[in-house]
């Protein structure tokens, strides 16, 4: 049975928390009689609380200055009809998402939030942290909210892993009507960062949950991060917008003729 749960009690966190110690006093103030962390579970941490550990506040009146530092690619910028901009970009980790991550929503004015630095270090360090601290052969996981190709919304995404398989890869396998399985290979960490956002939410001040049911997913912490969910550039269908993309061929075949 999958079992997953918020741990209530994190409040606001400044540079230089100990993550560790924060989320192992959440565990242990935590009311639930089956609270305390298990082998086998996977802690869920919302990357917000991360960056502010690490001190990844800028001083930034303008947002838009700070996502053109974070940016290495522009896929494809838009104009509203109310003048806002929207920029799609691939930023220093290779995520290809809106204004490269960077959050000015709860932060202090004046300040944008960035994303940890590697947030598969990160997940590492707190996985080795809290299996020291509780004695529990746990997964971290690190999330951030991205939006989709083709849909509306958005949803959590895992930027950063530790001691947690990413994939569960299914091919070699069969199907219920016994038909090989060719490509099949679900991302179970987007899977369970999606689903840990339906109990932590944008504006509950819950910003780590526990997934319990998946020890099958967890193991040791050199496992593949979540960098390894990135496309590399080499098999990227869709690498611009349809308006760059049209640009750009525009601007080709006018330099062949010329």
């Amino acid at each position: 049975m999958l079992q997953i749960w918020a741990l209530p009690g994190i409040g606001e966190i400044s540079p230089g928390a100990d993550l560790v110690a924060v989320i192992r006093a959440a565990v242990d103030a935590d009311s639930r009689a089956d609270a305390d962390l298990r082998d086998g579970d996977i802690v869920v941490v919302t990357s917000k609380i991360v960056s502010k550990a690490e001190g990844r506040i800028l001083r930034a009146d303008d947002r838009e200055d700070a996502i053109t530092r974070e940016t290495v690619r522009l896929v494809a910028s838009r104009t509203s009809p109310a003048g806002h901009v929207t920029r799609i970009v691939e930023n220093r980790l290779g995520i290809v998402s809106a204004a490269a991550g960077v959050d000015a929503s709860n932060t202090p004015e004046g300040t944008v939030l960035l994303l940890p630095e590697d947030p598969d270090a990160s997940a590492r360090a707190l996985a080795a942290g809290l299996r020291q601290a509780t004695g529990a052969r746990v997964g971290v996981l690190i999330t951030d909210t991205l939006g989709r190709a083709w849909r509306e919304g958005q949803t959590d995404h895992a930027i950063g892993a530790a001691g947690v398989h990413v994939f569960e890869d299914l091919r070699g396998t069969t199907d219920a009507e016994g038909r090989p399985l060719i490509v099949t290979l679900p991302c179970v960490a987007d899977e369970i960062a999606a689903a840990t956002d339906l109990v932590k939410g944008k504006a509950a001040r819950l910003p780590v949950a526990v997934v319990r049911g998946r020890g099958d997913l967890v193991g040791d912490l050199d496992l593949p991060g979540a960098r390894s969910i990135v496309r590399p550039a080499e098999r990227d269908m869709f690498h611009l917008g349809a308006d760059e993309a049209y640009a750009a061929g525009f601007e080709a075949g006018r330099a062949a003729s010329d």
